[in-house]
């Protein structure tokens, strides 16, 4: 069903579940460092809120791929846009009481296990609203409502942080770690209870909605039995990776010398660097393997594919390790010393700087011209930027140490500017802006280098649709199949959190941030390559605009 009349009752109930996407994801870099606290943890076993929360995304994805490619038919499709949302949402109120039954009993694994419950609705629903925004009027104008998503979940990822902090230490100027030990949990309880019946709420609106078509799809899924197999045959090796790690913690290392320690964080640091090699590797097998016969491998056979698989992972896992490890970086001496309960505004405003970007990116699809849009592009992102202030603000935050990272928003302004549209030209100006900002905070300390790692979410704003529509592009039947394969990447906010939490462990959260210098560089080195392979293949992605590349 395509309609060229856009269904806006229908739309705006859709776009309520891309504001829970956001709202729990952010919340979580509150949720971390009051774990770490909590619980006793170190770094790394605090980033396994992450790992927890993005290998679902990755499981659920590759389980509906599984199904789709033994039965020939997509069962988000088979079900209906509608149900499958429904479903989603019913899923994920199912995680919020498994997290309630965890805190109730104070159980660290079982708070990760309905997290984790939680992100797999996600992914049902993330699997079924992007196609079904597209699905609710003129195909031409799909981008511009999957944009307006975009921007509902920028939204709910500035005021997630916000929600949780209050819920966790209540409206206190500032609890100290040891307070935070001491934290009774039932708000906690209280948050999830209403974050479960607000599920549940979403997903009787969506089943009673008359106006809610059912976007029921019959398209037939093309097969890629070769790209399955080791696809689970990655699966198999991550959690042959992973399963080394969780054991260690069995371990009682009270008699540890400082020496034995080194030696266990050295092991745990291997088998972390074993997963990353696992996804890489397996990756890389897939194209080598199915240029030399395409047969089975489906959209893996395309390199622009194969190398965007690698930078949505690396994207996703660059924009979630910079937000996780801000509350750790944030107790440091040389960056203020603040407890737990001060760092809502900096982590708001880390996830408001996709908002800025995301805001920013969406006027084109206004269709506005010459000064109109200069102005646009000028005014949307400093409105969006008072809006954080705004909010914070008026849940009792002290904005004024942020007042001056105005400078770095009128920064990515300027990189708009500069960047005209253009997906490639896009990635290659944001990504060495990302890159340049980690050097600075990783040389500095202090204000500085707390607005250089928040820039990183200025920098990664606008990454998902360039890396997104610069992977797709070429494909042709196998389309719809590359896009389950990007879907599957968000596993990076999974590996590289923990990675770097694990780093931390060992050398210091600031000198960790090194591996998002790593990260932003490889971003930049795929937006080279990748408009090389599409010249190579008869398409000038420079003269296709972001909107126009992902339909």
């Amino acid at each position: 069903m395509s309609t060229t009349k856009t269904n806006y009752p229908a739309l705006y109930t859709l776009i309520t579940v891309f504001f829970f996407w956001g709202f729990i994801a952010a919340g979580n870099s509150i949720f971390i460092p009051f774990c770490k606290s909590y619980f006793h943890l170190d770094q790394f076993q605090s980033q396994l809120v992450d790992f927890a929360f993005y290998t679902a995304y990755y499981v659920g994805a590759l389980l509906l791929f599984a199904y789709g490619n033994f039965s020939g038919r997509d069962i988000v499709g088979k079900w209906g846009y509608k149900k499958s949302i429904v479903y989603g949402l019913l899923f994920s109120a199912l995680g919020a009481g498994a997290m309630i039954l965890a805190v109730e009993s104070n159980m660290y694994t079982g708070m990760l296990v309905g997290l984790f419950i939680v992100a797999l609705g996600f992914s049902l629903q993330q699997t079924a609203a992007n196609p079904f925004a597209i699905l609710l009027g003129n195909p031409k104008t799909g981008a511009d409502r999957v944009n307006l998503g975009g921007g509902i979940n920028s939204f709910g990822t500035t005021i997630g942080p916000i929600v949780v902090a209050l819920a966790l230490f209540g409206t206190a100027a500032s609890v100290s770690e040891d307070q935070i030990k001491n934290l009774e949990l039932s708000k906690v309880v209280i948050l999830y209870v209403g974050v479960g019946l607000l599920f549940i709420a979403a997903a009787g609106l969506f089943f009673f909605s008359k106006k809610v078509p059912d976007g029921i799809s019959v398209e037939k899924m093309e097969k890629a039995n070769k790209a399955l197999l080791i696809l689970v045959v990655m699966t198999v090796l991550l959690a042959a990776c992973f399963i080394p790690i969780f054991k260690t913690y069995q371990t009682d290392t009270s008699n540890f010398s400082p020496a034995d320690m080194a030696d266990l964080e050295q092991y745990r640091m291997n088998w972390l660097l074993g997963a990353l090699a696992v996804v890489v590797v397996g990756i890389l097998f897939s194209y080598t393997s199915a240029q030399q016969k395409a047969e089975g491998w489906g959209a893996m056979q395309y390199p622009q594919l194969v190398l965007g698989m690698l930078a949505i992972f690396t994207y996703v896992g660059v924009e979630v390790a910079i937000g996780s490890n801000l509350g750790s970086l944030l107790n440091l001496k040389e960056f203020g010393s603040l407890q737990s309960s001060d760092i809502a505004p900096y982590v708001s405003m880390y996830w408001g700087s996709l908002m800025i970007g995301r805001w920013a990116g969406a006027i084109s699809v206004f269709n506005l011209k010459g000064s109109s849009k200069t102005i646009a592009l000028i005014i949307i992102p400093l409105i969006a930027f008072g809006i954080i202030l705004g909010v914070n603000i008026l849940s009792g935050k002290d904005m004024k140490p942020l007042y001056y990272y105005v400078f770095c928003v009128l920064i990515q302004i300027g990189a708009f500017f500069l960047s005209k549209d253009k997906p490639a030209r896009t990635l290659i100006i944001f990504g060495i802006f990302g890159m340049l900002a980690m050097i600075v905070g990783l040389c500095s300390s202090g204000m500085v280098a707390i607005y250089a790692f928040l820039a990183g979410g200025l920098a990664c704003s606008i990454m998902w649709p360039a890396i997104f529509s610069l992977s797709i592009i070429g494909l042709g039947k196998y389309t719809s199949q590359g896009s389950a394969f990007l879907i599957m990447m968000i596993l990076g906010g999974g590996i590289i959190p923990p990675i770097q939490g694990k780093l931390s462990d060992i050398i210091g959260i600031h000198q960790s941030y090194i591996i998002t210098v790593v990260c932003f560089a490889y971003l930049t080195l795929f937006a080279f390559l990748v408009r090389g392979i599409l010249r190579k293949q008869n398409i000038d992605v420079d003269a296709i605009e972001m909107d126009e590349a992902a339909h």
